[in-house]
């Protein structure tokens, strides 16, 4: 059985270590009454300040609905807000205050805490091999996922002929 505790595989390591990297940077975020995911938006407008709504949700790949609530907490801490965008009354860029420029050298320590505390132990040299191979390991993840969008929008489209 895949799930045996003798036969762990890479798949369980990379998603054990995440877990466990995930919660080591909640608990040091938690004092400064932050989130993992109120921190994803912040780290994206350090970025590129002015995003919309719609052009957040989709760097951070979650659904729209999703995205404007996490904003609107956000917004309700004081650490971003929204400014019209000329030319579209219908779309408002989404701005960093001071507050969250101040935050946000605090978060940056606790991050890079949390990164050297992960990679102990690995020479340099390790370091940047292992993110090598965790980027060719994105990429495949990425493509197989494209691939099955494809075989499913193409199912689809089969079982609607067949109806038709």
């Amino acid at each position: 059985m895949i799930i045996n505790d003798s036969q762990r595989g890479a798949g369980f390591l990379l998603t054990e270590s995440a877990r466990l990297l995930r919660k080591l940077v909640d608990r040091r975020l938690q004092p400064l009454g932050l989130t993992r995911a109120q921190w994803a938006v912040l780290a994206i407008l350090s970025q590129q300040e002015g995003l919309s709504q719609s052009q957040i949700s989709a760097r951070l790949e979650i659904e729209k609905s999703t995205a404007g609530r996490l904003i609107d907490q956000v917004e309700k801490s004081g650490w971003i807000e929204r400014r019209p965008i000329a030319g579209d009354r219908r779309v408002w860029g989404i701005h960093l205050t001071e507050q969250a420029r101040h935050l946000l050298v605090e978060v940056e320590t606790v991050v890079l805490r949390s990164r050297n505390e992960m990679l102990h132990g690995l020479a340099p040299e390790q370091q940047a091999h292992l993110c090598e191979l965790l980027q060719t390991i994105k990429a495949s993840l990425a493509a197989a996922l494209e691939v099955d969008r494809a075989e499913a929008q193409a199912l689809r489209g089969a079982d609607a002929d067949a109806g038709a």
